[in-house]
């Protein structure tokens, strides 16, 4: 194909892209989501258009700044540097202009100033050192041995089983464990040497014969030149110039290939090197401690989970011990006993036999008692620490949520997040609801004892799946199942192009025939667009967590405390208990269906001033929805309608009309003043009710470590109403941050 025919081609699909972000969707809809997918598999086929390509996103980027259209700005940056890190070479002149755009985003709010710092920092080390933005994606992404750059990442993708048709799961686990099957880390290290000599040397690397000569080479020779190219690319960040980084890598290539120059060879323009699948791994979501755990064993393999070095330096080895045995790493069970302890090392009892991964070494396992202090954080640290975790920068005041799109901020710690967990959710509402009270369990777990903050950055995902066919108990409908993904559609075009086309397209994809298309399709395309959103969406939008305390009618049982994050579903108990079956057969007949409530609630009013009312009224239900369904309106308040039962006298005798009580509040008292039970259900799960309730409350769900922070402070200051001291740099409430691509756009 002639230049002018690849540029023209090119130029109609990203107008196309543009088209679809103004809601001007093709006329196929199978090709709905896939323009992106076919845009950057075109550059796959053919990888010496990557200039063409990146010169006309760059051309379409002046001219949506030129014309004020804020919303193509983002998805064609995304396209551009998707393309740029996987270009086998790129001119410095193509990638300046790049650069010079996103420091002009500098200027703009957020999310675009975010965005445009991001990329051009990362472009100011790509153009000093050609490839690094490469290399340091499939190092990251497959964990290869690194000194250098010691980062680690991986996704992990939870499905619901008892949500999802097994069709759907078996079909995702067979195409996720294939996707990791077709590639080795000798295969990874690989395609980084090539990578990073054929982008510093151009078209003068000879690509064939540098991969002929490393097919040749034993693993370990392999990964010999794997560390001497990352150590030279590493080590151009330091100040050194292009020139210099050139050479450090010609050096290299000659080595390799033994004493023929870089110019000697064959003019076949530049070949590209495919960029690897990231690490990806299936769970089915059947435990409520599952994601904990999965996160607490990437950071420390079971393998090495009994090794003195490592993670459990830093952790006492009672901590340790207790980490490991919450994960299942030592089957021993433990009991609370009345210690006999009398403090001298000699009265200590013989060690029992260790887990078998403590077994090898039996001196260093066991607990000795030593000469010193454990030294512990400083309260700057401890309140770093815990700020970390959250989603909300300390500072902010706690009033109204703040629908923004930014990264979290950075732990203060001593210790440096080396590892990245993109924890992928598929499914829909429900599965999200189940991701809110594993979130909320985390929380607590670290504000009790800090253990993942200050060493794992995570990062959350949503894909909408629906089956085909929705539970039967289950109220909602198909498209009122996915209304977190609606959202983040109508706040993030992009994210409605890429992510939320998959609702309908996977269940289609997992039930098509086995066989070799169907494996094509879906590595292919499936994989690749998980892989796009984990490694582009880095914006999250911040959704808030609501508590949720529920009233018995036994007296004898606790009170429940929950939380949810789309709705609370209250429903009129159809059960009543024999004793009382003749006497709620009479009031009704008097009163009408339902029953009667008292409502107390705090109403959400511009001046954001607290404003109390109550209400007493007959209901047959009543609904809470915390996701709104215009984007402008306020994250963290909850819209709430009651259905009232009007009774009305006339000659005709007495009717019943039901009417629609809508009002927004942010926290809400519910009782049943005569005892009559109705359930409660959370986040559209079945699976989530409560039966025999009389009594609720309602309220935003606070941070755990301000919590944590705020009794301490208040044995201190007890008769002190307002936040004093460490406890007003927490953040107040508990967030949960979705990323999306471009976050919530000011």
């Amino acid at each position: 194909m002639e230049s002018s025919e690849v540029e023209s081609d090119f130029l109609r699909r990203v107008r196309a892209l543009l088209r679809e972000l103004d809601g001007h969707h093709p006329s196929c809809q199978s090709d709905r989501g896939m323009l992106r997918w076919t845009l950057h598999k075109k550059i796959d086929q053919n990888p010496s258009t990557s200039c063409v390509l990146v010169r006309i996103l760059v051309k379409e980027l002046e001219r949506a700044e030129r014309g004020d259209l804020r919303h193509y700005i983002i998805p064609l940056l995304h396209t551009l540097m998707y393309t740029l890190i996987q270009a086998p070479c790129i001119p410095d002149e193509l990638c300046a202009r790049v650069y010079d755009f996103c420091k002009r985003l500098l200027t703009l709010p957020k999310p675009f100033c975010t965005i445009g710092l991001d990329y051009a920092s990362r472009l100011q080390v790509e153009r000093t050192a050609p490839g690094t933005l490469y290399q340091r994606m499939v190092i990251s992404e497959q964990s290869l041995p690194s000194a250098p750059f010691p980062y680690q990442e991986k996704i992990f993708i939870f499905a619901d089983p008892e949500l999802l048709p097994e069709a759907i799961c078996n079909a995702l686990v067979t195409d996720t464990e294939a996707a990791q099957l077709s590639q080795s880390p000798r295969g990874c290290m690989s395609c980084v040497v090539t990578h990073a000599l054929q982008a510093a040397l151009g078209d003068t690397c000879d690509i064939h014969g540098l991969r002929a000569r490393l097919q040749a080479l034993s693993p370990g020779d392999v990964e010999h030149w794997f560390q001497q190219v990352v150590a030279a690319v590493e080590g151009s960040e330091g100040g050194s110039d292009r020139g210099q980084h050139t050479a450090r890598l010609e050096r290299i290539y000659q080595g390799l290939l033994g004493s023929s120059p870089a110019g000697n060879a064959p003019q076949e323009g530049l070949q590209g090197t495919p960029l690897p699948n990231p690490s990806i791994s299936f769970h089915l979501w059947t435990e409520d401690e599952q994601l904990w755990k999965e996160l607490v064993l990437f950071l420390r393999p079971l393998s090495q989970s009994c090794e003195p070095d490592g993670l459990g330096q830093d952790l006492d080895p009672l901590e340790m011990q207790d980490m490991l045995a919450d994960c299942g790493c030592c089957e021993q069970s433990r009991f609370s006993v009345l210690s006999t302890d009398s403090g001298i090392e000699r009265d200590l009892p013989t060690q029992e036999e260790p887990c078998a991964p403590c077994a090898a070494d039996p001196e260093r396992s066991r607990l000795h008692r030593k000469g010193g202090i454990k030294k512990k954080l400083s309260p700057l640290e401890s309140v770093a620490l815990l700020q970390a975790g959250s989603a909300v920068p300390g500072g902010k005041a706690p009033g109204k949520l703040p629908r923004r799109a930014g990264m979290p901020p950075e732990p203060a710690g001593s210790l440096q997040r080396l590892h990245t967990a993109r924890v992928v959710l598929l499914g829909d509402d429900r599965i999200l609801g189940r991701l809110a009270q594993a979130f909320h369990s985390l929380r607590k777990r670290e504000a009790r004892r800090v253990f993942l903050t200050p060493r794992l950055n995570l990062q959350l995902y949503h894909i909408p799946v629906l089956p085909e066919q929705p539970h039967p108990a289950d109220h909602a409908g198909p498209e009122e199942l996915c209304e977190v993904a609606g959202y983040l559609g109508r706040a993030d075009a992009w994210y409605e192009s890429n992510i939320n086309t998959l609702c309908h397209m996977i269940p289609k994809l997992a039930t098509m025939p086995s066989s070799s298309s169907r494996a094509l399709v879906t590595d292919l395309f499936l994989t690749d667009v998980i892989a796009y959103y984990a490694r582009m969406g880095t914006q999250p939008i911040c959704f808030q967590v609501h508590s949720v305390k529920v009233l018995f009618r036994d007296p004898a049982q606790d009170p429940a405390e929950d939380v949810f994050l789309t709705e609370l579903l209250i429903q009129v108990q159809d059960s009543p208990s024999h004793r009382e079956l003749s006497t709620t057969k009479k009031k009704s007949t008097l009163d009408g269906p339902g029953i009667n409530l008292t409502v107390t609630y705090r109403k959400v009013v511009l001046s954001d001033r607290q404003k109390e009312l109550a209400l007493s009224l007959r209901s047959t239900g009543l609904l809470m929805k915390a996701i709104p369904a215009e984007e402008a309106e306020d994250l963290g308040c909850l819209s709430v309608t009651i259905t009232e039962i009007i009774r009305t006298n006339n000659l005709a005798g007495r009717s019943f009309s039901a009417v629609a009580n809508r009002f927004k509040t942010r926290n809400i008292k519910i009782r049943s003043p005569e005892q009559r039970p109705f359930t409660v259900q959370l986040d559209k799960d079945s699976r989530r009710t409560y039966r025999d309730v009389i009594g609720l409350e309602v309220s935003p769900c606070l941070e755990p470590s301000y919590c944590l922070q705020k009794t301490r402070t208040m044995k201190f200051s007890p008769h002190e109403t307002e936040d004093v001291g460490l406890v007003k740099y927490l953040p107040k409430s508990l967030l949960l941050p979705i990323n999306t691509f471009g976050g919530v756009m000011q």
